[in-house]
């Protein structure tokens, strides 16, 4: 995504007070992602937002951490887990890019990409870097909008939408390709559980393969 974080700081306060789009399909995401998690599992969601993902995880007792280019965005979040009392998640400023070295290669459980991968310039890179992050046998998950495909044009919408500052940059990818290059990223039984949401969305659980023996 773009490395300017001015258009997520502008909408943040909007950002933060908007609720759900679709609650029950969320909550169905929720206990997907809970049934991989442990308490001794640390677990990064990128573009974390305001923090929703990560604090409604935070209850499986594992270290979550949450990355967000937005200052604003991650002020809010802060400020959500500290009035809600929770205190094994910790909030991260900075693109998801080489600059973000909190955590070696091969050092995480679970990684949760949920609304970004439609947003970033360059996917393959993004999932490599996930790939890397994670340890033999983690788990990736990711919910993005997949609109290529899509009878509706949402193009030139979406151009005008962005020209306004009302909407970023948004990758038309479709469900095949979306599968196709986590599988190309070298993650292994990608699977893509029906939760009820819209159709243009996109719900994936894949895996980093293990050790061989």
């Amino acid at each position: 995504m773009s490395a300017d974080p001015a258009f997520w700081n502008n909408i943040a306060e909007s950002y933060a007070a908007k609720p759900v789009d679709d609650p029950a399909a969320f909550d169905r995401k929720i206990a997907i992602m809970k049934s991989h998690m442990r308490p001794d599992h640390v677990v990064l969601d990128v573009g974390c937002g305001t923090g929703s993902l990560a604090l409604r995880l935070a209850d499986t007792g594992a270290q979550l951490h949450g990355l967000d280019i937005s200052p604003e965005m991650i002020r809010i979040a802060r400020g959500k887990a500290e009035a809600q009392g929770v205190d094994n998640v910790t909030f991260h400023v900075g693109p998801f890019d080489d600059s973000f070295t909190v955590f070696p290669d091969e050092s995480l459980d679970g990684v949760c990409a949920c609304s970004i991968l439609h947003l970033v310039e360059d996917r393959d890179d993004a999932l490599a870097r996930i790939h890397r992050l994670l340890k033999p046998g983690g788990f990736f998950i990711s919910s993005n909008v997949c609109l290529g495909g899509s009878w509706v044009p949402y193009g030139p919408v979406l151009a005008v939408m962005r020209w306004l500052g009302k909407a970023p940059m948004v990758k038309r990818v479709s469900r095949e390709t979306a599968v196709a290059e986590a599988e190309a990223a070298g993650f292994v039984d990608v699977a893509l559980p029906d939760v009820g949401a819209k159709e243009t969305v996109v719900f994936m659980v894949a895996w980093k393969p293990p050790h061989r023996m």
